[in-house]
């Protein structure tokens, strides 16, 4: 039995656990499904049993994920274009982040329908970052690095997932890093574009 916390502090932690578990979604979509099932099948931090998200625990839901997760890799090795794949990973990751927040939520009698929006949101903003320092790493590094990034993303997702429910304040640094990596990066497309108007 979990102890027992202050009302606004156990909102808080759910807030912080469902954003946190949305923006690793948002990184690469799978694995942070399979984590956050994991652990609320052990009770580990997390229980979606008995609310409506229940399914997200349970075994054919996950074996959904894997099989989602092996088709992904199968058309990554067979050369689908990169950018096509990003943006369908973007796309699942929002929908699952919004579930995963929702769920987390729906944990402890909250509300759940406002974690659909906050973790489309938070998905959304980890998968922007995302896709923005990806696109630029991609183009100075050779093919064997290359093939490699995916690899690092998936690692950086689960590890996220995990730290969200153990650890739930680290969400919140890890949203800030992602605000911080999209503006940088948009900056950088601005000072880029305007180099080359300069030039003609």
């Amino acid at each position: 039995m979990r102890p027992t916390l202050p009302d606004a502090l156990r909102l808080l932690i759910d807030i912080l656990q469902g954003a946190g578990l949305a923006g690793a979604a948002g990184i690469r979509p799978f694995l942070p499904a399979l984590v956050a099932g994991a652990l609320a099948t052990a009770d580990v931090g997390i229980d979606y049993e008995g609310t409506p998200f229940s399914f997200l625990e349970q075994p054919g839901w996950l074996l959904a994920v894997l099989l989602a997760l092996i088709v992904a890799v199968v058309l990554q090795r067979r050369g689908v274009r990169e950018q096509v794949l990003d943006s369908a990973l973007s796309g699942i990751g929002i929908g699952l982040g919004a579930l995963l927040f929702a769920g987390t939520l729906a944990d402890h009698g909250y509300e759940w329908w406002p974690g659909l929006l906050g973790g489309a949101a938070c998905a959304a903003l980890a998968g922007a970052a995302t896709l923005s320092l990806v696109t630029r790493v991609r183009a100075r590094l050779d093919d064997e690095a290359r093939g490699a990034l995916p690899v690092y993303l998936e690692g950086t997702a689960v590890l996220l997932a995990a730290l969200a429910v153990v650890a739930a304040p680290i969400s919140a640094v890890a949203l800030g890093f992602f605000a911080f990596l999209l503006r940088r990066g948009t900056r950088r497309e601005g000072e880029k574009y305007a180099g080359l108007r300069i030039l003609r």
